[in-house]
């Protein structure tokens, strides 16, 4: 090892995959070539042997503590990412063709979620802020639910429009499904409210590879002819280990639950996530150069775009923020401008020297 090297960190804002905690990847580095007692990292271990089967059972356990899962819900970690879960969860809820998947559109995640439930049932968009570029969450009376349908499915934050709910939806007669992958843990949540959440874990959980999954049990087995693979039954009785699960996307996801629960746990991050996108929303509204499209009542705390008064200053913005230490803040091409993901593990230092950069570029360009 290079003892002698300087590390120098970014406060990185991509959107996806994320920044994690220091002290995640602190630990990790410490333990890459030996986990414990094995002689070995947890990358060549078997995932059947005692060492890793504790790390998965960990896991397991932390995300229930974590999220308060009741005993009636099962929770599998799947892999193919949660874009995957756009078609295994209509193959596991819907039984028959002809029903419906009522579908809450705000944005690009919920529009490939459409385009997936539509092999396997009939789709109906009950609410859509489309025609004002998924700039905010519709209110529940603004929803026209299908009676019956096989379930309700939202996107409770839109990492590319900047769209949170900030209310808890009712789904009536029908399940209630939440892909919840880029404000998983980031907020408490009352978990017994939905049929099933899903969440790719590579915005708040850990690396990319893997996907929770936490689905109430009386929703499993509707479907038996399934291959196993997509089969959330299979997948429950099997505690996720049917095949060779990412061991170590879920080892690297259980250091990040340790960490989660070492900061106070869900409640004590949220706090934390208030006081960083109100301080960054703070300097974007004060501003004369920088605004955000969201509507107010809906702007996420996780992903948060602005754009500059003149589309000329973009590249300069960004080359002179990369040159700062301030990394991936391009906006997605929908919206222009820029975004800064600033998910549980971004520091309020990171949001600190955003906010101190903006209003000196301001000063210089504005």
């Amino acid at each position: 090892m290079n003892e002698g090297v300087i590390m120098a960190r970014v406060f990185n804002f991509s959107a996806g995959p994320a920044a994690l905690p220091l002290a995640v990847l602190e630990q990790a580095r410490a333990e890459m070539l030996e986990y414990q007692d094995s002689g070995m990292s947890v990358m060549e271990m078997t995932h059947r042997g005692k060492h890793f089967s504790a790390i998965h059972a960990s896991a397991m356990a932390l995300i229930r503590e974590l999220m308060g899962v009741p005993d009636d819900y099962a929770v599998l970690l799947m892999q193919g990412g949660a874009s995957s879960q756009f078609a295994f969860i209509p193959m596991n809820l819907v039984t028959d063709r002809n029903q419906t998947i009522d579908v809450v559109h705000t944005g690009m995640w919920s529009k490939k979620a459409i385009a997936e439930g539509r092999k396997f049932a009939n789709v109906q968009v009950i609410a859509s802020s489309e025609e004002a570029n998924f700039s905010y969450i519709p209110a529940q009376s603004e929803w026209t639910p299908t009676p019956g349908a096989a379930y309700r499915h939202i996107t409770s934050n839109n990492t590319i429009f900047g769209a949170e709910y900030h209310w808890q939806p009712e789904a009536g007669d029908a399940p209630l499904v939440a892909d919840m992958s880029s404000n998983i843990l980031s907020r408490p949540v009352d978990v017994s409210r939905y049929g099933l959440i899903y969440a790719g874990a590579q915005k708040n959980l850990g690396p990319s590879g893997v996907t929770l999954v936490v689905v109430r049990k009386e929703l499993l087995g509707r479907n038996p002819d399934l291959p196993q693979m997509f089969d959330f039954s299979v997948q429950a009785e099997k505690d996720s280990m049917l095949n060779t699960p990412p061991t170590y996307a879920i080892y690297i996801l259980k250091l990040v639950l340790e960490w989660v629960k070492a900061q106070g746990g869900v409640a004590a991050l949220e706090q934390r996530n208030i006081a960083k996108a109100d301080k960054l929303y703070a300097a974007i509204d004060a501003s004369g150069l920088y605004s955000c499209p969201t509507r107010v009542d809906s702007r996420s705390r996780m992903n948060i775009p602005f754009t500059l008064a003149d589309d000329a200053l973009n590249a300069p913005f960004l080359a002179e923020a990369e040159a700062a230490g301030l990394v991936n803040l391009k906006g997605h091409r929908s919206v222009g401008g820029m975004r800064a993901s600033i998910y549980n593990a971004m520091e309020m230092a990171g949001v600190d020297a955003l906010v101190d950069f903006m209003a000196d570029f301001e000063k210089r360009h504005g």
